[in-house]
């Protein structure tokens, strides 16, 4: 069957039959029932039909089901009672895959209905594209801030009754890999942690990169335990990552908080964020991989607590509140003498006269800047106290070499590292007491030393040139390299505890603590080990030719007198 369509002109009959069969454009006619009459080989080419396949062809057969039908019906309809009408419609034929179509209508004589479709798949796909990229985050995939909100607030409005739950994780010292291996490897690590959190979704859960190091994830028909689970679970997770960089080794620490969100139309989808976040915040200040719970009557900000112990830390130096105390550490090996070393410790009295561990003071103080404070404190008590303890023992010891060397070890914060005028302060303390530099030991931990290798390169090669000593605290516990280890000239490599105290259970743990006491002797440095408890953990420390123990195995902390 072939119907022409014709044009009658005012000098001619044009017959425009040729055009209509070779257009890019699609065009049919139909009649009331949805049967076609003609079509032209674009439109024969969409719907997958050939030429003798087109008589009394329904159009039922491509038109979808359910709200896409009736879409097209509702046009028909419009169509039929002489008004034009034009709408995008998604086309299923047999033997083709899906495409878009804008198509016109417009009723003819005969009861027939002519359409005309005009092929809008890529842009159909275009705008797609640009949806997604506006709601998914470049670089990881996952979705976005905007996105993510956008779906907090639709959860929160549903009917009450069904809880859900939001996880906010932050990632611990990530900067690290950035400083250290570049952008790239920092953008590569995060892939590694979205990934991870994919893999750990169930259905109907959604992940979303917040920021730069932060995630989230929005859990349907939860409950507080079950948020716990979950947070229990992406933590194992993404701590097991072994990431690796030029040769640099770096362990993933998190700190990730979580909450309920409200059914109701009093809260808003950034109180749900903002509980999150604070839980999650209240987390990485208790310390590497901690999970905290939001709790409407409980303990949530950890800026509130922050900004009480800065009254209570003014409080403790107005009152002289803070007490020195001292931890022995012992030399476990065949040295040529016995040297006699211990760590310096700090301790807070509350109101009750009952002892605040560093613990819970020392975040509050590193926040608001006042460690140099607590730092000056230290150096300038101590001094004053040994300084004639030390220049003896130092004056025997240089006449005879086998006394033995007494060391104290004092820890440095990463603010007093950054302070220029530290140096000057100890220079002035040393005149002022007459302190011998070499019976100083000072301890910088991994985490800070790292922050900014330069500066605590300048200032430790600066220092031992004076005489101090310089140990390098906690190593293995964050993100550790020995790569680094070249550009800080320490004297001692203190190896974490979390590491040495299941020495006597744990194989893992033996072999790294083998391996970091193996390759810091190769470059000249001596070990101690952290968190000693027992004797069967020395005798395996010695085995091994671990330099010097401390611990509770060795001596507990007592005050300094």
């Amino acid at each position: 069957m072939k119907e022409e369509v014709v044009v009658t002109g005012a000098s001619s009959d044009i017959n425009l039959s040729e055009f209509f069969t070779n257009s890019c454009d699609g065009f049919f006619l139909m009649n009331e029932y949805m049967e076609l009459s003609c079509a032209n080989r674009t439109m024969q080419g969409w719907l997958g039909l050939q030429a003798s396949e087109l008589e009394s062809y329904n159009l039922h057969k491509i038109i979808g089901m359910g709200e896409s039908k009736d879409l097209f019906f509702q046009h028909c309809r419009l169509a039929f009672t002489g008004i034009p009408t034009k709408f995008e419609y998604l086309v299923y034929s047999a033997n083709n895959a899906p495409k878009w179509l804008e198509i016109t209508l417009q009723r003819i004589p005969e009861t027939k209905l002519m359409g005309i479709a005009r092929d809008i798949d890529e842009h159909k796909q275009e705008i797609e594209r640009l949806k997604h990229k506006f709601r998914h985050d470049e670089l990881t995939g996952l979705v976005n801030r905007i996105e993510f909100m956008r779906m907090i607030d639709e959860v929160r409005t549903n009917v009450p009754g069904q809880e859900q739950a939001l996880l906010v994780i932050e990632l611990d010292h990530f900067n690290v890999v950035n400083d250290m291996c570049g952008l790239a490897a920092g953008d590569d690590l995060l892939c590694q942690v979205a990934n991870t959190i994919s893999s750990s979704l169930n259905a109907g859960e959604v992940a979303a990169r917040i920021g730069g190091k932060t995630f989230a994830i929005l859990c349907n028909d939860s409950s507080m335990d079950l948020a716990d689970m979950k947070a229990c679970g992406i933590r194992d997770s993404l701590t097991a990552i072994n990431f690796e960089c030029d040769g640099k080794k770096f362990e993933v620490g998190v700190g990730i908080g979580f909450t309920l969100i409200r059914n109701d139309f009093i809260s808003d989808k950034y109180s749900a964020m903002s509980e999150a976040d604070s839980a999650c915040h209240y987390a990485r200040n208790m310390g590497r991989n901690h999970i905290h719970a939001y709790s409407l009557n409980g303990n949530n900000s950890y800026r509130q607590q922050e900004s009480e112990w800065i009254s209570r830390i003014a409080n403790a130096f107005e009152k002289e509140r803070f007490q020195l105390f001292y931890q022995n550490i012992k030399q476990i090996d065949s040295g040529e003498r016995a040297d006699e070393h211990h760590e310096i410790l700090i301790r807070m009295l509350d109101d009750n006269g009952e002892y605040v561990t560093p613990d819970e003071f020392i975040p509050a103080a590193e926040k608001y800047n006042l460690m140099p404070l607590i730092d000056r404190w230290v150096i300038r008590t101590l001094f004053a106290r040994n300084a004639n303890l030390w220049r003896t023992s130092f004056n025997l010891q240089q006449n005879d070499i086998s006394v033995p060397m007494t060391l104290c070890c004092i820890n440095i914060s990463g603010s007093s590292l950054n302070d220029n005028y530290f140096p000057e302060f100890l220079r002035d303390q040393v005149a002022l007491h007459n302190i011998p530099p070499q019976v100083v030991c000072f301890e910088l931990t991994e985490t800070v030393a790292v922050n900014d290798l330069e500066k605590a390169s300048r200032l430790i090669t600066a220092l031992r040139g004076q005489g101090f000593h310089f140990a390098l605290d906690d190593f293995g516990k964050g993100m550790s390299s020995f790569s680094y280890l070249q550009a800080l000239p320490v004297d001692f490599l203190k190896i974490d505890g979390s590491l040495v105290q299941n020495i006597d259970t744990n194989k893992t743990d033996l072999c790294m603590v083998e391996a970091i006491n193996r390759i810091a002797h190769e470059m000249g440095i001596k070990t101690i080990a952290e968190y000693v408890k027992n004797q069967k953990v020395i005798d395996i420390l010695k085995v091994m030719g671990i330099n010097y123990a401390q611990g509770f195995g060795i001596h507990r902390p007592e005050p300094l007198l």
